[in-house]
């Protein structure tokens, strides 16, 4: 048994990449963190962890030997929810991660009517642009917007988001509008500045494909911010509709080129991700299920 304990705590260990944290996680103190992996290693008679001032590091045997105990604590764990899932409703804390303007404009407000339907569960949502490590940073779901979800996780789409050439009637007045795709490179194009491939702004129509350089003296990497600029006619930008809809709608914004198709200044999809086990927790999959019932009515995304 106690083998089965040291194991637990070495593959917590090796996923957090640290002590500290695998203590907090498992409810333990870092002492009895450290002399889980010390007996763990001396009785295997193999060093499994590099440890170095700075960070954390499996050894070769280390890494095969994780692979055993992370399928052992899967195991454990499917166990545990074989049982609790037959009759368990959806509860306790999902800590969520969000890109800001999506989370804000398009979770956010989907959040009060999933809380009302699971009234035992709690949502921690975090927004930020940035990809982060789920096993790392302890989150059950991120949700991204990418064509091409990563291999190491489970991903469910959500939806498609849809994009709109746009800009101030102002902005407009002054520089005249743009009629073809090529008439952008002699404006000033406001635009995403995370991704490289965000610089090339991608348009089908019957006539053929064209794919435009975006050139211009504004970028962010934040949805929100481009608009804004927009706004204030500072050039055109190439927004997602859950952004713009509202300044259309008003006047504020005017769309161009609608006779093209956008397809997309980063990425279109929006997807769920989670980490690979056999049993979804019932929280997990009441935030997936809720979310793809939500987004398949017609709203502006």
């Amino acid at each position: 048994m106690d083998r089965l304990a040291g194991m637990a705590v070495f593959a917590k260990v090796s996923e957090t990449k640290s002590f500290s944290e695998a203590a907090r996680r498992l409810g333990l103190s870092k002492s009895a963190v450290s002399k889980h992996i010390t007996r763990l290693e001396r009785d295997l008679k193999a060093r499994l962890i590099n440890r170095t001032t700075r960070r954390l590091s499996l050894t070769e045997v280390g890494s095969a030997f994780y692979e055993h105990c992370a399928r052992m604590v899967a195991e454990a764990e499917a166990a545990d929810l074989v049982v609790s899932r037959l009759h368990a409703t959806p509860s306790g804390v999902l800590k969520l991660t969000v890109p800001s303007a999506f989370g804000h404009l398009q979770i956010a407000p989907g959040i009060s009517a999933l809380l009302t339907r699971y009234p035992e569960m709690a949502v921690q949502m975090a927004m930020n642009d940035r990809p982060v490590d789920l096993a790392e940073e302890g989150f059950d779901i991120a949700i991204r917007v990418t064509q091409e979800p990563p291999q190491n996780v489970v991903a469910r789409k959500l939806t498609t988001i849809r994009w709109v050439t746009c800009a101030a009637p102002e902005y407009f007045a002054r520089h005249g509008m743009p009629r073809t795709p090529r008439d952008l490179q002699a404006h000033n194009c406001l635009f995403y500045s995370f991704l490289e491939s965000s610089i090339e702004w991608r348009f089908r129509s019957p006539r053929g494909d064209a794919t435009v350089r975006a050139a211009g003296n504004f970028t962010a990497n934040n949805s929100e911010a481009l608009r804004e600029a927009a706004v204030r006619g500072l050039g055109i930008a190439l927004l997602p509709t859950f952004t713009a809809a509202g300044d259309l709608r008003e006047g504020r914004l005017t769309s161009v080129l609608e006779d093209y198709e956008v397809e997309g200044a980063v990425a279109n999809d929006v997807y769920a991700l989670y980490l690979p086990t056999r049993y979804i927790s019932p929280k997990v999959r009441a935030f997936i299920d809720f979310f793809v019932e939500y987004f398949s009515t017609e709203r502006d995304r």
